[in-house]
């Protein structure tokens, strides 16, 4: 395998956040580090076992709007398993392999449909199902705040 230079990924793609809820209902907090299961998810998450197992989130995409709007948000506050930066992650296309940590997922999603109700949103904003990425872990690993991100071509 090799690593691809044609998708925005800075040297320095790594973990900000992971984030965890007890309910599907709730925020997630992030707690900094996790267990990516194969064919789960992040292990203790509300998400795992569903079929997008792992769901990620540009901090960039936070920053953004709370820019735009005067929000004070940070990781988890958009019910995303895993924050990330220096990757434009809207632009990886589906299918596509991401090491980070020690785990490797599979991007399945990008965004949500539109016509698919989505439950959470953060002081009014939901940002999640336009510019979040959904994935399925497919080798089991830990990831921790600071963890390297990384595309691999398969």
């Amino acid at each position: 395998m090799r690593v691809s230079s044609e998708i925005s990924m800075e040297k320095h793609a790594k973990v900000v956040g992971v984030c965890v809820s007890q309910r599907r209902a709730d925020p997630k907090i992030n707690v900094g580090r996790g267990l990516l299961k194969k064919g789960h998810g992040l292990v203790g998450d509300s998400h795992a076992g569903t079929e997008k197992e792992v769901s990620l989130l540009a901090m960039e995409s936070i920053q953004k709007l709370c820019q735009e709007t005067g929000l004070s948000a940070g990781s988890g506050s958009f019910a995303e398993n895993i924050t990330t930066e220096g990757v434009d992650l809207v632009s990886i296309p589906i299918g596509s392999t991401l090491q980070i940590g020690e785990a490797k997922l599979k991007i399945i999603q990008i965004g949500k449909d539109p016509s698919q109700a989505h439950t959470y949103n953060y002081q009014g904003y939901s940002i999640l199902p336009k510019e979040g990425v959904f994935c399925k872990v497919i080798e089991s690993g830990e990831v921790k705040f600071g963890d390297k991100i990384q595309l691999i071509e398969g």
